[in-house]
């Protein structure tokens, strides 16, 4: 789904240190900000240095055409998505179509500690096929700096937590609790997006909202 960011990362000297998540963060933060985003904000927004926010936007501009310098009376803007980042990025939210900020207080029924955290969710079409435990996902948040993720799984009625070979009584022992499932099925349905059978839901967390989405985002994309 990702080769043609591939040539982000060639370099005849060293290679770049972002991410594939920057990557991916980064070109939708420039399609939800089409009056342009600067440099400086960019780098707040993906935690990450100044060095390597001007490598990834110089390299999204100039290897893959995918944004563009925003000029208004011969002010710089900031950076906006071309017509082919637009596409893009429009592929990718057909499998993730929802990336938007949680609260940690109504999530202290399954997350430890969660008023310590704050939480980012993440909606990943058709992925249940490459859940195992949740183990993957967890590890993902973690290398980018958040504090963990968990994944829900849809099956088409419930909201429960990855699992194999369980009894269906270990399986209604698994689902998540109706005030739960309500309010995390009306932030999806807020946002313009519905559940559908298969989808992963991923709650990622971290010490401030920026690693939290970063946790989110990272932990979804060892399933696409």
């Amino acid at each position: 789904m990702f080769e043609e960011l591939n040539t982000l990362w060639s370099s005849p000297t060293i290679k770049p240190s972002f991410e594939l998540v920057h990557v991916i963060l980064a070109l939708f933060l420039f399609k939800e900000n089409k009056e342009g985003i600067g440099r400086y904000r960019l780098q707040k927004e993906l935690a990450i240095g100044s060095g390597t926010t001007k490598s990834l936007i110089t390299k999204l501009n100039e290897n893959l055409n995918f944004i563009t310098v925003l000029t208004e009376e011969n002010l710089i803007k900031g950076h906006i998505l071309t017509k082919s980042g637009l596409e893009f990025v429009k592929k990718v939210k057909l499998r993730v179509p929802l990336l938007k900020v949680g609260d940690s207080s109504i999530l202290k029924d399954i997350i430890i500690k969660s008023e310590e955290k704050f939480s980012y969710f993440c909606l990943v079409r058709d992925g249940i096929d490459k859940i195992t435990n949740g183990i993957d996902q967890r590890d993902a948040a973690i290398k980018i700096g958040g504090m963990g993720a968990t994944c829900l799984l849809y099956d088409g009625e419930n909201l429960i937590f990855p699992s194999h070979s369980l009894s269906q009584k270990d399986q209604d022992q698994i689902k998540v609790e109706h005030h739960i499932y309500n309010y995390i099925y009306s932030v999806i349905q807020n946002s313009g997006s519905h559940l559908k059978e298969n989808d992963v839901f991923i709650i990622g967390l971290g010490e401030n909202l920026e690693n939290a989405r970063l946790a989110a985002l990272n932990a979804a994309l060892t399933i696409l």
